[in-house]
């Protein structure tokens, strides 16, 4: 078997057919070069998964005591508004946390940009660190940013095989919480609301489904999984579609987050079914609608503020590092909040989807 030799600078010069020279002023933001070789270069950095190693981790002695977090809206279909709030919590822990070290922390918004756009604005700067919100980004752009050489962190997503700093919430921990409930409850009939849209919290959440399923010994039925868009309305409409067309529900359904949660929930009500009394209901994020709305909705509960200290913990500890450090990747774990949208299961047959009643119901009360 024969060792595989890193990428060097060289190899990403030859495949971009530059120079080594050209390469290097890319990577470190500097020189006149053109926008279409530097897209260039980037480019190649990204598909060879090329991750230059600085010789040096402090930052530069001219750089000032400024931190920046990154927050980063590729499509928008997860950063958006609808998610304001918990952003701001990963905020509010990292701004806590930086200035007790000394930093300020500045907060720049990135909305559908270029992941080389951004590389590039960010090598002109004098920050000293990096906390880059991954919820929408992929490997290639994980990858992209780290050719910076800038010490950085990224919070909301997470990836086993590439060097680099992530904390984000534990999301097969969380996932069996909610599986444990429903199954304490009595039930085996379970649903899970899921999204196809590509982020990597979403990608783990869809992984821990079916893990824990096996796990908890509960049957996986594929008709049960309803595929919606991870916006309030997408899911709103993809739920109401099915129940027009007469698809059945499963007694119970855990919701990717908990604006998938409204969404669903709003084309359940429409077609007059309960909750939890015909459908029980699980979401994940705990955002403050959820305690406020009717009836309040069980869901997961990560600390934000957590994740956000964290990142500033492991960024100081980069910036102050006398030599090269290894990858650090924390994983938070999470809290079920039990509310009212789930109950204890009861046998029923199949629902009605437009009246939402078993069959054989001859007029329960709501």
């Amino acid at each position: 078997m024969s060792d595989k030799k890193p990428l060097t600078m060289r190899d990403i010069a030859k495949a971009a057919g530059v120079s080594a020279a050209t390469v290097s002023l890319v990577l470190n933001g500097k020189g006149e070069i053109s926008g279409a070789t530097r897209a260039k270069v980037l480019d190649v950095v990204a598909d060879l998964n090329y991750v230059p190693r600085p010789a040096r981790v402090r930052a530069p002695d001219g750089a000032n005591d400024t931190l920046r977090f990154l927050k980063i809206a590729k499509h928008g279909h997860t950063v958006n508004r609808d998610h304001s709030h918990f952003i701001s919590d990963y905020i509010d822990g990292m701004s806590q946390e930086a200035t007790r070290r000394g930093y300020s922390l500045e907060v720049v918004s990135h909305e559908r940009e270029t992941i080389q756009g951004i590389v590039q604005s960010l090598a002109a700067t004098g920050v000293k660190g990096v906390v880059a919100l991954g919820t929408e980004l992929s490997e290639a752009d994980i990858r992209l940013l780290l050719t910076t050489g800038i010490p950085t962190v990224f919070i909301d997503t997470f990836h086993e095989l590439i060097d680099a700093n992530f904390v984000n919430m534990n999301n097969e921990d969380a996932v069996y919480k909610v599986l444990s409930r429903f199954k304490s409850q009595g039930f085996q009939d379970i649903g899970f609301v899921a999204s196809p849209v590509e982020t990597t919290n979403f990608g783990l959440r869809r992984q821990a489904f079916t893990k824990n399923m096996l796990r908890l010994d509960l049957p996986i039925r594929e008709e049960n999984t309803l595929w919606v868009e991870s916006t309030f309305d997408g899911a709103y409409e993809a739920t109401a579609q099915h129940l027009a067309s007469g698809g059945k529900l499963a007694e119970c359904y855990f919701c990717t987050n908990d604006v998938i949660a409204y969404g669903f929930i709003k084309a359940l009500r429409e077609h007059n079914i309960r909750i939890p009394a015909d459908v029980s209901i699980i979401g994940f994020d705990n955002l403050p609608m959820s305690v406020t709305m009717d009836p309040p909705l069980t869901t997961i509960d990560v600390s934000k503020r957590k994740i956000g200290y964290l990142a500033i913990t492991i960024l100081d500890d980069l910036i102050n590092a006398s030599e090269l450090q290894p990858p650090v990747k924390i994983l938070v774990g999470a809290d079920l909040v039990v509310r009212s949208s789930d109950k204890q299961a009861k046998r029923r047959k199949p629902l009605l989807p437009s009246t939402g009643k078993d069959p054989s119901d001859k007029g329960e009360a709501a």
